[in-house]
């Protein structure tokens, strides 16, 4: 049975921390892997996991850079993962799967947000390829690692995905590139992603969510000028927020990535998108801001997209 999106009262909201949801959960023995896990959310994020007792493995780009975000934690490792590289990310499932672990948490949550046109790999459209195809890849070659567990798999989308479905005609923005479109489809991705993950592997133990985790200034708008980001109301011309209530903290940001890899209130639940620690309504016409859009948790959509990302990254581990 398919979950609805309807908010289940988990008793935490948008000023919810990571660490308010972690209380008095004890994550020893369990083993998290969060991509981006050493910057900006990812990074509150690793830090609670680890806080409560989890291992937590961080794959990363940078991985000098992460090593030095990370040090002091204990409990969490390092290792070499390119998203945009499906060469990277095929060798990096392979170093993890030969270490014969079994992962209990996967949260996705690296990603690129509003780049000036760019190509990756056979000319893909960058965030199409990095926040949903790598992931994509990531997931279907981890599996060996993940169905054993019961792992819980964790899509970081964004309100973004309002801003666009998927455009099935030109999914890498071959011609008329929207920087800002192009989020939103790869953020739509990220929804359906999990909503066919969760139906693929429910059966198997093996739930999937995805989620909004708040508006939040990270490292995740380097790609923003100033201007861009006075413009859009979000700081003043000296840099200050214009309305520090209208933004989260990261330690807030990271609490629904955190409520969605661990809380016991989703026990057998799975296959929608959250947002403010619980499960979002659905986005009504003409608010941009909460719920979710139709297209983005549609499992038609869903399963195409699901086929489109079999063909071109050339895995699924569903395929037999």
């Amino acid at each position: 049975m398919s979950t609805p999106q309807a908010k289940i009262g988990s008793g935490f909201g948008a000023r919810s921390t990571a660490a308010d949801v972690l209380a008095g959960l004890d994550l020893t023995g369990r083993l998290a892997l969060v991509t981006g896990g050493y910057s900006g959310l990812g990074l509150e994020t690793t830090r609670a996991l680890a806080g409560a007792g989890a291992r937590v493995v961080v794959p990363a780009r940078r991985p000098d850079a992460a090593r030095e975000a990370l040090a002091g934690l204990a409990g969490v490792e390092v290792d070499e993962l390119d998203l945009g590289d499906l060469r990277s990310v095929r060798a990096f499932a392979e170093r993890f799967l030969a270490s014969g672990r079994t992962l209990d948490i996967v949260i996705g949550g690296a990603g690129i947000m509003a780049c000036p046109e760019t190509r990756v790999g056979p000319g893909w459209e960058a965030q199409f390829a990095t926040n949903h195809l790598g992931h994509y890849a990531l997931v279907n070659r981890l599996w060996p690692a993940i169905e054993p567990g019961g792992a819980r798999v964790v899509s970081v989308s964004s309100r973004g995905h309002h801003a666009s479905g998927i455009r099935w005609d030109d999914v890498h923005w071959r011609a008329g590139y929207d920087k800002w479109r192009a989020y939103g489809q790869a953020k739509t991705a990220n929804v359906l992603f999990a909503v066919h993950l969760d139906r693929l592997a429910r059966d198997r133990g093996v739930r999937a969510f995805a989620l909004h985790p708040g508006g939040i200034l990270t490292p995740l708008q380097r790609h923003l000028s100033t201007a861009e980001m006075v413009e859009r109301g979000w700081i003043d011309e000296d840099g200050r927020l214009r309305d520090p209530d209208a933004f989260k903290t990261p330690e807030q940001g990271a609490a629904t990535q955190v409520w969605a890899a661990t809380s016991p209130r989703l026990d057998g639940l799975g296959g929608v998108y959250l947002e403010d620690c619980d499960i979002a309504e659905p986005a009504t016409d003409g608010d941009a801001r909460v719920g979710v859009k139709d297209w983005a948790v549609d499992p038609e959509q869903a399963a195409r997209l699901w086929r489109l990302s079999a063909e071109l990254t050339g895995v699924d581990a569903f395929a037999a």
